[in-house]
């Protein structure tokens, strides 16, 4: 039996042909997404003025089904953007996550990057994604060849869009190259879709030490992200938790206004031991 990611990589292949056929490249460089200017998505990331979340719009998993089909792209993205997210992703894929093209679109008049996050797998996907409006793109490792990786990767560097490199074991490590800007570590197992939080603590000491590094899946509360900020994390991408309440907008809102006290008062510890310290 076919695991999850395989049966999402063979309906892609036959959903791209389908694509290319409707909206050739010469067509797509025509589109107004095709020639605006860019949000760095390693800018914002590293931005100490936003909280470090790159805040998901999801509609549908594999392994739950419905999160949240109700919910309105505009004023979800407008609400991450409002709060401090630094950067949203919008998941494209329709017969798996019940994404769209046309839900990045419409969330891309936010002055936030966008990450188009789907499976990538032709580079048709990546001049598709600038004439869409994206500023970056996922590249999963699991559903790639260490080859195919650094091609995409500089394809897409063409195209002026950045890459987030996505990896949940050690063997993909394989897949770093110079054009990957960001690398996210998964969480969720791709085959499975179990979760494993300590996934990324484990692979992040495996990366170059100034690689900018964002933990994906599980993420459910602010201590995790505590956690993984003392282990050299810089971002963290989460959707479901947000996604899953009635309003994703006040959830997301009540979220960053927690983190934001946590980080505050774990300052202020750090700062009362530095004094006494000082002081003995």
């Amino acid at each position: 039996m076919k695991n999850i990611l395989e049966k999402i990589v063979s309906y892609k292949k036959a959903e791209i042909e389908l694509r290319k056929a409707e909206m050739p490249v010469n067509l797509l460089e025509k589109q107004p997404g095709f020639n605006r200017e860019i949000f760095s998505m390693k800018k914002f990331i590293m931005d100490p003025g936003k909280c470090g979340i790159i805040a998901e719009f999801k509609k549908k998993s594999p392994s739950k089904g419905i999160i949240n089909d109700t919910a309105n792209v505009e004023r979800v993205t407008a609400a991450y953007t409002q709060y401090g997210a630094s950067m949203i992703s919008i998941l494209t894929d329709s017969p798996s996550f019940g994404g769209s093209t046309d839900d990045l679109k419409r969330a891309r008049f936010n002055n936030l990057p966008v990450l188009r996050k789907d499976f990538i797998l032709d580079t048709y996907q990546i001049a598709e994604s600038r004439a869409m409006g994206a500023d970056a793109i996922l590249l999963i490792a699991a559903c790639l060849q260490p080859g195919e990786t650094r091609s995409f990767a500089k394809k897409a560097h063409e195209f002026g869009l950045e890459v987030l490199l996505e990896i949940h074991e050690e063997s993909e490590l394989t897949h770093l190259c110079e054009d990957v800007d960001v690398v996210g570590i998964n969480n969720r197992d791709l085959k499975t879709f179990t979760v494993d939080v300590n996934r990324s603590i484990c692979l992040a000491e495996r990366l170059p030490f100034n690689i900018i590094r964002i933990a994906e899946s599980g993420i459910r509360n602010i201590e995790t992200i505590l956690l993984m900020k003392t282990a050299g994390f810089n971002g963290f991408l989460i959707g479901e938790q947000f996604m899953i309440e009635p309003d994703p907008a006040i959830a997301f809102a009540s979220f960053v206004d927690q983190l934001k006290t946590k980080l505050y008062e774990s300052k202020g510890l750090r700062n009362d031991a530095t004094r006494s310290g000082k002081e003995a």
